[in-house]
């Protein structure tokens, strides 16, 4: 990497609301990165962070971090993202390892995967995300003069308006198996809004194709107002996750898709926390708790 990320870079897009929490994501990558016992490498995270003002005094390193580990927001919440990161690398390397060479990552945010794995070189990653989030992730990376590892499409739309056909538009094949990661994102959106696009990707995705996706269970997010991680991630960096999560009902979606045709697996965080023998475990009034990761397959004809 060459070159210097500069302090001033446009953030429009990634400044305020959800936007803001990709950049919280970022952090938390870069951290996992500079661990000895890092779960997911990401050299580029933190440069996304020291080039918005919104977070230009937040860590980077856990050695940053006045209490470390025992910091809810960077030490247990980070990791957390850092394990989600490493659990959906994996995913996505299983996945373009069969057939599909096209990875579609619904609301990508700073996602550098296209940059970070080594995906086969003939696999196409759109990247779909709000204008001005995908415009501050290019400017970052062409100031750093990297170049993706696999083509990179980058989509920008938002997911509440026309994508399908912007995706289709920018080269997306239906009749070509594809994997599709929505990281991060179904509990910000409505419910109907999630139960439309869990239906548009099943009609996108052919057959051969995988989804990855994280889900919460929980009845009353407003349970869990006082815990740990989120009380910290309010009073330390000012984001309400609660504010920003949708209050509605929540759809099944992982049901949705076994009915479609799907087979799905539905695993805790906790479960790969005890496989690599490092991340988050439970805790009392843990906002984690109700948090799910769905892996689904559309059978091959």
């Amino acid at each position: 990497m060459a070159g210097t990320t500069p302090q001033h870079t446009d953030v429009a897009g990634v400044d305020r609301g959800v936007g803001l929490t990709a950049l919280l994501v970022a952090a938390a990558r870069s951290i996992e990165t500079h661990r000895h016992d890092s779960l997911a490498q990401d050299a580029y995270a933190e440069h996304f962070v020291r080039a918005a003002p919104a977070c230009a005094d937040w860590p980077v390193r856990i050695e940053q971090v006045p209490d470390g580990d025992d910091n809810p927001l960077w030490g247990r919440f980070a990791r957390y993202f850092g394990l989600r990161t490493r659990v959906l690398d994996d995913f996505l390397l299983r996945s373009v390892g069969t057939s599909p060479r096209q990875v579609v990552l619904l609301g990508a945010g700073l996602d550098t995967r296209a940059f970070r794995l080594d995906l086969p070189s003939d696999c196409v990653v759109f990247e779909i995300d709000r204008p001005g989030v995908l415009a501050f992730k290019q400017r970052v990376l062409t100031d750093l003069s990297v170049a993706p590892k696999a083509k990179r499409v980058p989509v920008p739309v938002d997911l509440r308006e026309g994508w399908v056909s912007a995706l289709t538009t920018a080269g997306f094949d239906p009749a070509a198996p594809s994997v599709w990661l929505a990281e991060g994102l179904l509990f910000y959106l409505p419910g109907p809004a999630e139960t439309f696009l869990i239906d548009t990707v099943d009609k996108l995705a052919s057959g051969g194709s995988a989804l990855a996706f994280e889900a919460k269970l929980e009845k009353d997010l407003q349970a869990y107002r006082d815990s740990a991680i989120y009380t910290a991630t309010r009073e330390q960096i000012g984001i309400d996750l609660l504010h920003l999560f949708d209050k509605g009902p929540r759809p099944d979606s992982a049901g949705d898709l076994t009915a479609m045709g799907w087979s799905t697996e539905m695993r805790t965080p906790f479960d790969f926390t005890r496989r690599h023998r490092r991340g988050p475990l439970p805790e009392p009034n843990d906002a984690l708790e109700g948090n799910r990761w769905v892996f689904a397959h559309k059978p091959a004809p």
